[in-house]
């Protein structure tokens, strides 16, 4: 249950490690350390990595929701990688919530994800 942060690319790439169930303190420090970078970079490309992730608690899910509507703009692309069926659906259901470019990766493909991520 948590979230790592790891910025690449001089901060314009920002990869989310999220790992078991998260709950509401996980986003404590994920969310200022996102601001951080979106004023020092401004719209950021993002691998989501859920490889190993279970979901949310309900205090949690309130706070995602939050994040989402606060920054529905400030990703330019967003590279979501996976190893469950409802991780890719995952994907396909937050396109409406945000400006970014979606596309899902199997985890296999994290590679493939990075290319991606990098083409201008």
């Amino acid at each position: 249950m948590s979230i790592e942060l790891k910025e690449e690319k001089g901060g314009k790439l920002l990869v989310i490690q999220v790992t078991g169930k998260l709950e509401k303190m996980d986003y404590e420090h994920f969310v200022p350390e996102f601001d951080r970078l979106v004023k020092e970079h401004g719209k950021l490309r993002v691998l989501f990595d859920m490889t190993d992730f279970h979901g949310w608690k309900l205090s949690a899910l309130w706070e995602d929701t939050k994040f989402a509507m606060n920054h529905f703009s400030d990703i330019e692309q967003l590279a979501m990688v996976g190893e469950e069926r409802w991780q890719h659906g995952m994907a396909i259901f937050c396109k409406p919530f945000t400006k970014a470019i979606v596309r899902y990766f199997d985890h296999a493909d994290t590679a493939g994800a990075r290319v991606w991520l990098a083409e201008a």
